[in-house]
């Protein structure tokens, strides 16, 4: 079980990763809108919208390990997701000039965020300070 100071470093160290990730969304949505137009910045804003969702869900499903009382309708759903989003993906990308490897680039916002969040804690991890 983690102490009150474990689970505040947790929650602000979520907090941040949350702010990292719409920076990098917002960064490379302006990036690409000058190098390579709207449509790379739109397909990299759908990309980084579902790397959000997906992280999202991805917080409840550990959250929810610890519960007792499980759910089926949260299992199915669970095992759904990725045929979710890749259905709607693939609906949307095929019929419009959106960028498909913008939003494919867009899908590892997520992942970005929590390698600079994992670079912010060893930074600060030194000093004794990771509480910001």
């Amino acid at each position: 079980m983690t102490t009150t100071s474990d689970a505040r470093l947790l929650e602000r160290g979520i907090e941040r990763i949350w702010k990292l990730m719409w920076i990098v969304a917002g960064g490379g949505a302006a990036a690409l809108f000058v190098w390579r137009g709207w449509t790379w910045s739109v397909g990299w804003l759908i990309g980084s919208a579902v790397s959000a969702v997906n992280f999202r869900w991805l917080k409840q499903l550990t959250e929810a390990l610890g519960e007792s009382d499980a759910k089926p309708r949260k299992a199915v759903f669970l095992g759904m997701r990725y045929l979710l989003l890749g259905g709607g993906a693939y609906v949307i990308l095929k019929y419009s000039p959106i960028s498909l490897p913008a939003a494919l680039s867009g899908l590892f916002v997520s992942v970005a965020a929590v390698i600079i969040e994992i670079l912010f804690e060893l930074v600060y991890a030194r000093n004794g300070t990771v509480d910001h």
